[in-house]
């Protein structure tokens, strides 16, 4: 009987009878590798009794007990500890410190029960090299190299762990197909089974998975509706601060961030990144300002430093890192059409500085005060602290939890905090900490230059 193969896009899916130069539904070109068209044979596979309709009233609704691993930026970020049975998957760009983060949390899980680490990329040397530079000595916490997904389930049914750890995804692959190890496939089909595995059995399982250059993880879509968790860890290679975030969580938000150092001995957590991210800020300089983002429940005061200087070329050029572009483009013109600053003839460039990327329009004010500042070449006055969205017609706008953030700038000792005056409403002011509404950028700027 002739074989049926069929072409697969590897970076969404998407199947086609015969070759395509480019996928008609994720638009990437070369992306469609052959494949034999096969059942799996359901080798290993465990059959699962059909459970019965119950009356949603009638489900037992008990909280399930979670195990902190010790890390507590991991626990932070997962909702508040490891729930057992879950499926947590974890991306990142090589070399951020996936493996670094899964075998520092093996070793710490190791302590409530057993854990196995399994390694599809290195050699149990080499895992155990890098261990020891991170100090990892569980007595209960196992290693196994292995790719092959029947042999690893072997392994699981032997030492029966509480936590398990598949480093990575994508090397990992089953002989009831024939494809190659990484294909769709081959990932749909080995996270199918893991997912029945930590399900079935309640143990509590970690993923590692590869990103594409586009910064998502590789292999079909699929796999991350597949898993509770998905996190993805974030950095930048000139930075050593690493941020691990979770973009989906059945069991907690996903608004949560933690915050690690890259350091000799592997990832140490940073319970205070505010402190850590204005360790540096020059005192005195124009165009630097301080603005209070919120991540989740966490309020984090980081730098905003803005640049603005003649251009020499006909089209004055537009940088902003950490920033939405566009948001900054909208808030120049803010300048131009309702201050009357005279930007279009000048470079503007914007950072935020510790390689932190902020998303909420929470800072737009403090945007508008570095911009401000450095044209002006004025410094906004030192111990204050400002936060609040800008509109088009120039009106500051109210912004979520204004609490948090006057707490948090208290703490650090800053006396002034310019904020949205529908935010003053029941919002009382923290000791040493003086706080003043504007509803307008004019009386904002108005307040800090004169």
């Amino acid at each position: 009987m002739k074989q049926k193969t069929i072409y697969t896009c590897q970076q969404c899916g998407y199947q086609s009878p015969k070759w395509l130069g480019r996928c008609p539904d994720c638009g990437q070109w070369n992306t469609l590798t052959e494949e034999l068209l096969s059942a799996p044979s359901g080798k290993g596979r465990p059959s699962v009794a059909a459970a019965p309709a119950q009356r949603i009233a009638e489900v037992a609704a008990e909280e399930e007990d979670r195990c902190r691993c010790g890390i507590g930026e991991f626990d932070r970020v997962l909702g508040g500890g490891v729930v057992p049975g879950s499926l947590v998957l974890i991306g990142g760009d090589p070399g951020i410190g996936k493996s670094t983060l899964l075998l520092q949390a093996a070793n710490r899980l190791a302590a409530s029960g057993s854990a196995l680490y399994v390694t599809a990329e290195e050699s149990a040397r080499q895992v155990k090299l890098r261990g020891a530079r991170l100090g990892v000595d569980a007595q209960d916490l196992f290693i196994c190299a292995e790719t092959s997904l029947e042999a690893i389930l072997e392994r699981v049914e032997e030492l029966q762990p509480k936590f398990l750890v598949v480093d990575s995804i994508q090397t990992i692959f089953t002989a009831a197909l024939e494809s190659a190890p990484g294909s769709v496939a081959q990932v749909r089909e080995c996270a199918g089974r893991l997912m029945l595995l930590a399900k079935g059995r309640g143990v509590s399982t970690f993923i590692a998975g590869h990103v594409t250059k586009g910064g998502a993880i590789a292999g079909p879509r699929m796999l991350e509706h597949m898993v509770d968790t998905v996190l993805y860890f974030e950095g930048d290679a000139g930075h050593p601060y690493r941020i691990l975030r979770a973009v989906k969580n059945r069991f907690g938000s996903t608004n949560e961030i933690g915050v690690f150092e890259m350091q000799e001995r592997g990832l140490s957590e940073v319970p205070n990144p505010s402190e850590l991210f204005l360790a540096e800020r020059p005192k005195d300089s124009a165009g630097s300002v301080v603005v209070p983002a919120l991540e989740g429940s966490r309020p984090i005061l980081v730098e905003l430093q803005a640049l603005v200087a003649s251009t020499s070329f006909g089209t004055p050029r537009r940088t902003a890192i950490g920033i939405d572009h566009n948001r900054v483009s909208l808030l120049v013109a803010v300048l131009e059409k309702k201050l009357g600053l005279p930007l279009p003839a000048q470079d503007i460039f914007l950072n935020v500085a510790g390689g932190v990327r902020l998303d909420e329009p929470a800072i737009d004010l403090g945007v508008v005060a570095a911009l401000a500042s450095s044209h002006l070449n004025r410094p906004v006055p030192a111990g204050l602290i400002l936060f609040g969205e800008v509109g088009l017609a120039g009106e500051v706008r109210a912004v979520s939890r204004p609490e948090l953030r006057v707490m948090e700038a208290a703490r650090l000792g800053f006396e002034r905090c310019c904020l949205p005056a529908g935010n003053l409403k029941n919002l009382e002011a923290p000791p040493g900490l003086q706080l003043h509404g504007v509803s307008h950028v004019q009386q904002a700027l108005e307040g800090f230059f004169d």
